[in-house]
């Protein structure tokens, strides 16, 4: 909560700021704003929309999945997230969300590998990188731990260029689940792909990025939302529950 306390005090400041001697100011329009804005934010920073928001004459500044937020001159900015204080919700948190949905059917689920537990009746997909350490901790522990799950996995490499070799010896291998489980939870090397094999790699290196897939792991859900990280098995059991 420390700094959900203090993206308030510095709220506070910022509508302080705008309530006092620039309300006289004719606030500009969102376009105008943007050409603003920009410049200033720094040279190659590309801001994709600015628009006003329902809560304290704050425009949304949006680059990309980043929000930062302004006053009506484009004189301030604020890092940080909106809660509303009466529920709780991150509003921050919930724009994001809108803004990175994705359309679970568009998915190449042919080019991700496939486990199934239990049931299988509820399904995501994640995108891991066979270097990333937090991956192998949250197959070590939440995707060894939940049940009645589908699981489609995306070998995302972002993290080194051996992610690729790695990534191309699981895919060629002959049982792809075991050469990836193998490596992710006990460290045995995969088996070099044959010059033959062809992967996804690349298909999914474009995928990533078209969905703004920054980090890894990131589950993606049926509703097209995702989470970030490796969530324990009761943020993710939580998140099961939402979705019903």
């Amino acid at each position: 909560m420390r700094k959900s306390k203090l993206a308030l005090v510095l709220l506070s400041v910022l509508m302080a700021s705008c309530g006092n001697a620039q309300d006289a100011q004719k606030a500009p329009s969102e376009e105008e704003l943007r050409k603003i804005v920009e410049p200033r934010l720094g040279e190659g920073v590309k801001v994709d929309s600015i628009k006003a928001t329902p809560y304290g004459g704050l425009y949304e500044i949006r680059m990309g999945s980043d929000i930062l937020y302004t006053d009506k001159t484009g004189t301030y900015v604020f890092n940080g997230h909106v809660f509303n204080l009466t529920t709780g919700v991150d509003l921050t948190r919930e724009r994001i969300d809108e803004m990175t949905r994705v359309k679970f059917s568009d998915l190449p689920l042919d080019k991700a590998l496939k486990t199934v537990k239990g049931d299988g009746s509820r399904v995501i997909a994640v995108f891991e990188d066979p270097n990333c350490g937090y991956c192998k901790q949250f197959r070590k522990t939440t995707l060894t731990e939940i049940d009645n799950v589908t699981v489609y996995t995306f070998l995302y490499n972002i993290l080194r260029e051996d992610s690729f070799t790695k990534s191309a010896g699981v895919w060629c291998a002959p049982d792809r689940n075991k050469a990836w489980d193998d490596w992710m939870l006990t460290g045995k090397q995969p088996p070099a792909a044959p010059a033959s094999c062809k992967t996804p790699n690349q298909e999914i290196v474009a995928l990533g990025r078209k969905i703004g897939v920054t980090g890894t792991p990131t589950i993606i859900f049926t509703d097209g939302s995702r989470l970030p990280g490796a969530v324990d098995t009761k943020t993710l059991e939580a998140k099961f529950a939402k979705l019903k």
